[in-house]
């Protein structure tokens, strides 16, 4: 993995945790990671569809950790959109009224 490679992953985990901290229920990244069992194809499978978070926090969260992590605004876009199409909790609309 190249030096970019692990900073990118280095940046998903950290939106990953924050997300589930956040959510609800609440959740430890990390051990949901570690204990995951495999499909037949090898590939964790985490149960992210049985938390929820809102939409407006998840989006806080990217917005947080880009500018924590310093990352260029041409590649926001990349990092929203596989945060949100990833293993991020299920999006919770927020009350509108």
């Amino acid at each position: 993995m190249t030096k970019r490679e692990q900073r990118d992953f280095e940046i998903m985990t950290e939106m990953y945790r924050r997300a589930y901290a956040a959510s609800t229920p609440v959740g430890d990244f990390d051990a949901l990671v570690q204990n995951a069992p495999l499909n037949e194809f090898g590939q964790k499978v985490i149960p992210y569809l049985k938390y929820e978070c809102e939409q407006e926090v998840m989006e806080q969260i990217v917005v947080d950790v880009l500018k924590e992590h310093k990352v260029p605004k041409s590649r926001h876009k990349l990092f929203r959109n596989s945060f949100m199409l990833g293993c991020s909790p299920k999006t919770k609309q927020g009350d509108k009224q």
